[in-house]
Order: structure tokens, then C-alpha cells, then sequence
């Protein structure tokens, strides 16, 4: 009754989502958090409160996007400031007035549609600060590129291993205390790595052969002049940005054992974002063209690096480097600049979230209601069981169809312990499929887990493919899943029927010509010297049955057809349509072939189909006349029907010699109205 106050208040002015208890009003909030403006709870529901409501709107942020007014009859102090320590913006009591109500609905609504425009403007206005300084960066670095022959691709590539293995070391351990500023620091920063080069002579640069040792000398000194033009930056030199790329330009040619320059240092003495950047630089070097040498493939380059023949790296490093190799050119294909610059957004609204309490920007907004609409859509029509699962709160959220199919709700609660579940699946299943998504990693979150299911009292085989998903903490935490759930004899009876329509006529149910032409060739294979016939066969006047009865009679015609000749045939047999009305049949026989012909022939021929005369002309090939070859027993059989059609049809013939070349006497010009019917219609029907 309240609700539907409340919405009849409000309705004109405001969409209304409504969930009648606190489970269902978490469900909905998950579900759509990204556009709701305002929330108005209530303390007193069923299946969870509005303090356990608040509890997890706190837990997972959304308090600091949705405002929320709670609107209830327990007044007791202690309630109201509970409400206004778990975040509640203003606390109305019940029974309530109308006028106030909508009052402060529409002031706070204002409020914070204010503070999101703001919001949207400073992430704006930080984030294309953010792409400018990058961008001026990248220009400097690619004009070093430039000078030294290659690509530009290289700084790009730099950066995007540096994320890549900066971020797989912080998952693998917690030594270099690296936080997510340090990270896009490190990132940025490496694309100043040869900045020193600049100073360094052309011909140098680009010698297509071995420096001499005067030359090496000259080379090894953009490490130190790149140093150098940091510690010189007037202005800004202690900035952070500044220090690291310092850092990276001194130091990105030491190596783990000393053996590295301009300093020899050793060991953890080489700052990491320097160690990082030079199995970067390493690794791209080797696997990007050059003018004294040809690009190495990637497989090739691992190797080398593992094999200690370029310098001798941090060993944790070469345990990452191990780890992502198989994922690596994928995953460089994949970080284009486009995906780079997404990356820094999201590093910077991150921070934005978590410091300044600011959110997403309209635009990103607009893009993630796009998204979820395809998604709901395709959801509905892939008749798939499709879910999302958040280990806090623990609730797993059903696409409608999916809910339907095993009989639950579409928002579970707790559903590794829901008796419900537990019906559809066993706690064996369960407890897999969960130790199975806890051990995936950011960089591999995809599962592939097969169990037994029950539905609807059925016993069934179920694949599952789920992607675990993880906070952008450092390191991350799993927070949950999504995924589909198939019905594994369901798959296979689609993949099943999609064969059979690819190989089958779907008029007839007959194979159609290419796949009985495989079968035959692998008939013939599989079993040498023995007696196989082909025989064609097309029915006779079937032009008339189209003309007089039309063409749906005409394909009726066709089926009946194609069942009298599988009544009159072997299992073993193979039977096709080969287009029109003209039908393949492929059979192995011994002793004398005429009987097993004749028995088919009367078979079909003679017959009715309702007041049509069924009547064939046939031809037949023989493989102890004609050989094996298919083509040539296609052929030969086509030999024999012509025949038959040319001495007045309703009889078959078998190939002989004599008709080696009666098709290109009897055979009609190309092009002329008696080259045959549209649709296949029958060959010869007016010939000469």
C-alpha cells in the first residue's frame, strides 16, 4: 500500500523500479545503480532489512551514487541515526505527507543531478589532461623513434609490456610495494626511456652492422644524457613523473648480474620500473625489425631471454615472463592505444572514485546503458542459462529464461548454501565450480566446468563457462562471476540437426549430392574389390504434375518419391537428391545386379501419388564396366538414362560402351529452351 502510494505521487514525474523486500531491492540496485537517481527504504521488509540493505550499498559503493531516502514508521533515535551513519541523505516518517514527500524527492533529485554534471565536467577536464600530457610524451618519444629508423610502434609496445608485466608482478608478490599511481607512473614514464638518443650522431644510430668498440662507447652514453636532460628539467624536476623516467633512462641497460651499464649496478640496486622497462625494450627489440637485423619469433625471442642471450634478468621477472608468453602476442594485438587510453581513464576515475567520491561521467554513463540493453536483449533470445554471481552480498541473479528452465527465482540468495541449488546441483558440483573460479587469475579468468544437473526430475550433463571477475584493487580480489550453463545433450542435438541440414535435402530428407559423393568415395576406399552400381534415376513428365497442380503438389510428389525408394533399398544403401527430380542411388551388390535393379525399379515406379502416374527412366553404371572413379560412374549412369529417355522413357538401362559418347550427340544446345527446366526440371523432356 505504501509502494503504490508512493508511485502513484511520483509516477509522472519519475520512472518507478519497485521491489516489495530487501533481497529483491539489492537485485534491482545491482542490476541498474548506473541509473538509479534516488532510493526510497524502508526499515521494516522481509528476507533483509533496510540497515542490511544499507549495509551492502555501503559494501559495494553504491551509497555513494544513489541518495537515498528512507521513508519509515520506527522513529526511535537510535534508528534514525543508525540511517544517517549508514548514508542516508534525509529520513521521513511514516505516516507521511504528500506535499513534504515530493518536496524533498525533488530537491534531492536536483541536488544530485548538479553534483554528476559537475562530476562530469572535472572527469572530463582531468582526463583530457591526463591525454594531452600523454600525448605530448609520445610525440617526443616518436620523434627519437624517428631519428632512429623505426617505427614508432616501439614506444607504444614498450608501454604496453611495462603495464603488463608491472601488474602480473604485483600479483605474484608484495616486494616493490608498487601502488596503482606507481604503475601509471612507471607506464608513462617508460616511453622516455632512449629520450637520449636525440644526442646520439645518425650514422651511429642507424649502422646496419656491428658498432666498433669507439661506436658501442658513443651509443652507451644515451642512457647517461637521457639522465641527465631529466635531472636538468628546470621546472619541473621534482616531480615524480620526472624522477622515474630518470630512473628508466640511466638505468634500462643494467642487468641483474652487473654486467649492464652505464653503472654496473646489480641486482635489486636497478630500481624496478628500470628492470621492467629493460625486459620490455628486450623483448620488443627482438621481435620488431631492425637495420641490423630481422624480427625474431616470439617464440624465439623467449627463448633467447630465458637463455640468458641478452643480459641476465631479475629471476622473478623471467618466472612472469614465462607465465604471459603464451598470452603475450595476443595480448599486444589486443592493448591498441585505443585500450591504452581507456586504461588511463579508468586509473584516473578510479582514484577521482576513491578520493574525491566523484563518479563516472554522462558519456560512460549513455555507453553502459547501451551495452545493457544489447545484453538483455541477446540474453532473451539465446534461450540460454546465463547468470552473475557477487560473493558480496552472495546472490546470484538468473536471465528470465534461464530462471524459468530450473524453476527458481531470478535473484537467489546465498546460493551456495540454497536448498534450491542444492536440488540442481550437489554440493560436490558446487564446491567445484567455486574452487574452480577462486583459482583463476585477472590475466586467465575463464572456466570450463562440466557436472551433472537435475532439471524438471531429469538427470543431464550441464558444460558451464564462466569468467571470474576481480576488483581493480591491488592486489585483486575475486568478487563473483558471470557465465551460461548448457545442456550438453541439448548442444549436441543442435550441432546434430545443424548437420544433418548442411549434408541432407531438407525437401526429402535425402543426402544431398555433395555429401553422397563423399560417402561413395569412402565406400568405394573402404572396401577394395567389391561390386558397387550407380544408378540415376529422374521422373518422367514431372513438368506436368508443376503445371497442373502447382508446385507444392509438385514437391509433394517429390517426397513421396524419396520414401517409396527408401522402403525398396538396404540400410547400407546411400540415396540422394541430386537436384530437381532427378535422384542418386549408390549400392553394393553380388552375383547377378539386374533383380536387385529391377526389385528397386517397381519399387517406385508404377505407383500413384494421388491421381499422378509415378513413372522413372533410369540409368545404371556398373563399377566392374566403368572403374571406381566417381565422376566417371556419374557420368556413365547419366549416359544410361539418356538413353532410356531418347528411346521413350519408363524403363532403365545399364552402360555399356556403345554410349560413350551419346551425350554430346543427343545432348540440347546450351542455352536453348530444351537445356532443361528451371528448378530441375526433367532433362530431355522436348529433345529431338
Amino acid at each position: 500500500m505504501n509502494r503504490s502510494i508512493l508511485a502513484d505521487m511520483l509516477g509522472e514525474e519519475y520512472e518507478i523500479l519497485e521491489a516489495e523486500n530487501g533481497l529483491e531491492a539489492v537485485s534491482t540496485i545491482q542490476k541498474h545503480h548506473m541509473e538509479i537517481d534516488l532510493l526510497l527504504l524502508d526499515i521494516v521488509m522481509p528476507e533483509m532489512d533496510g540497515f542490511e540493505v544499507l549495509t551492502v550499498m555501503n559494501r559495494n559503493n553504491w551509497i555513494e551514487d544513489i541518495p537515498v531516502i528512507m521513508i519509515s514508521a520506527e522513529t526511535a533515535p537510535a534508528h534514525i541515526e543508525r540511517a544517517y551513519n549508514l548514508g542516508v541523505t534525509d529520513f521521513i516518517t511514516r505516516p507521511f505527507n504528500a506535499l513534504l514527500v515530493h518536496r524533498r524527492v525533488v530537491n534531492t533529485t536536483l541536488l544530485y543531478a548538479k553534483q554528476k554534471k559537475l562530476v562530469s565536467m572535472v572527469a572530463d577536464q582531468i582526463y583530457e589532461k591526463e591525454r594531452q600530457n600523454t600525448l605530448m610524451i609520445d610525440i617526443l618519444s616518436h620523434i627519437v623513434e624517428f631519428r632512429n629508423g623505426e617505427s614508432g610502434q616501439h614506444v607504444i609496445h614498450i608501454r604496453m609490456l611495462t603495464e603488463l608485466f608491472l601488474r602480473r608482478l604485483v600479483l605474484k608478490t608484495n616486494r616493490y610495494q608498487l601502488s596503482p599511481v606507481d604503475i601509471n607512473l612507471i607506464c608513462i614514464a617508460s616511453a622516455l626511456h632512449d629520450v637520449g638518443k636525440i644526442a646520439i650522431p645518425g650514422e651511429i644510430l642507424n649502422k646496419p652492422g656491428r658498432f666498433t668498440e669507439e661506436e658501442f662507447a658513443v651509443m652507451k652514453e644515451h642512457t647517461t644524457i637521457g639522465s641527465n636532460m631529466m635531472e636538468a628539467e628546470p621546472i619541473h624536476g621534482s616531480e615524480p613523473l620526472i624522477k622515474v623516467a630518470r630512473d628508466i633512462c640511466r638505468w634500462h641497460h643494467e642487468r641483474w648480474d652487473g654486467r649492464g651499464y652505464p653503472d654496473g649496478l646489480k641486482g635489486d640496486d636497478i630500481p624496478i620500473s628500470a628492470q621492467i622497462v629493460a625486459l620490455a625494450d628486450v623483448y620488443d627489440a627482438l621481435t620488431s625489425p631492425r637495420v641490423y637485423k630481422p624480427a625474431f619469433p616470439h617464440e624465439k625471442a623467449v627463448e633467447m631471454i630465458l637463455g640468458n642471450q641478452c643480459g641476465t634478468f631479475n629471476p622473478l621477472l623471467m618466472e612472469i615472463l614465462q607465465e604471459v608468453a603464451p598470452e603475450l602476442p595476443e595480448q599486444l594485438q589486443a592493448r591498441d592505444e585505443s585500450r591504452t587510453a581507456q586504461l588511463e581513464m579508468r586509473s584516473v576515475t578510479q582514484e577521482m572514485h576513491h578520493y574525491e567520491e566523484l563518479s563516472a561521467s554522462e558519456r560512460t554513463l549513455q555507453l553502459l546503458e547501451h551495452e545493457r540493453m544489447k545484453y538483455s536483449f541477446f540474453a532473451a533470445m539465446s534461450q540460454e542459462i546465463q547468470f552473475e554471481y557477487t560473493v558480496n552480498p552472495s546472490i546470484v541473479t538468473l536471465n528470465t529464461w534461464g530462471a524459468n528452465k530450473l524453476g527458481l527465482k531470478e535473484t537467489v540468495m546465498d546460493p551456495l548454501h540454497n536448498d534450491s541449488v542444492r536440488g540442481i546441483m550437489s554440493e560436490e558440483s558446487v564446491e567445484g565450480l567455486v574452487a574452480a573460479l577462486r583459482n583463476t587469475t585477472p590475466a586467465q579468468p575463464v572456466v570450463k566446468y562440466q557436472c551433472k544437473t537435475v532439471v524438471g526430475g531429469e538427470s543431464r550433463w550441464c558444460r558451464i563457462i564462466a569468467r571470474a571477475t576481480w576488483s581493480a584493487d591491488e592486489p585483486p580480489e575475486y568478487t563473483g562471476a558471470i557465465g551460461k550453463a548448457v545442456d550438453i545433450h541439448d548442444s549436441q542435438m543442435k550441432l546434430a540437426a545443424l548437420e544433418r541440414l548442411a549434408s541432407h535435402d531438407p525437401l526429402t530428407g535425402l543426402l544431398n549430392h555433395a555429401s553422397a559423393k563423399k560417402q561413395i568415395i569412402e565406400r568405394i576406399e573402404d572396401r577394395p574389390g567389391s561390386q558397387f552400381a550407380m544408378v540415376i534415376f529422374d521422373l518422367d513428365h514431372f513438368k506436368n504434375a508443376n503445371n497442373t497442380y502447382g508446385h507444392i503438389f509438385g514437391d509433394n510428389v517429390l517426397k513421396f518419391l524419396a520414401d517409396r525408394l527408401q522402403e525398396g533399398i538396404r540400410g547400407a544403401d546411400i540415396a540422394a537428391r541430386v537436384g530437381g527430380d532427378e535422384f542418386l542411388l549408390f549400392l553394393e551388390y553380388g552375383g547377378e545386379l539386374d533383380p536387385v535393379i529391377s526389385r528397386i525399379y517397381h519399387t517406385i515406379s508404377g505407383s500413384m501419388f494421388e491421381e499422378f502416374p509415378i513413372c522413372l527412366s533410369m540409368g545404371i553404371a556398373p563399377t566392374d564396366v566403368v572403374g571406381t572413379d566417381y565422376d566417371a560412374l556419374f557420368h556413365a549412369a547419366d549416359q544410361a538414362l539418356y538413353k532410356v529417355k531418347r528411346s521413350g522413357r519408363g524403363r532403365y538401362a545399364f552402360y555399356d560402351e556403345s554410349m560413350r559418347d551419346m551425350l554430346s550427340v543427343i545432348s540440347p544446345i546450351e542455352g536453348s529452351p530444351d537445356a532443361g527446366e528451371e528448378s530441375g526440371g526433367e532433362k530431355g523432356e522436348d529433345e529431338p
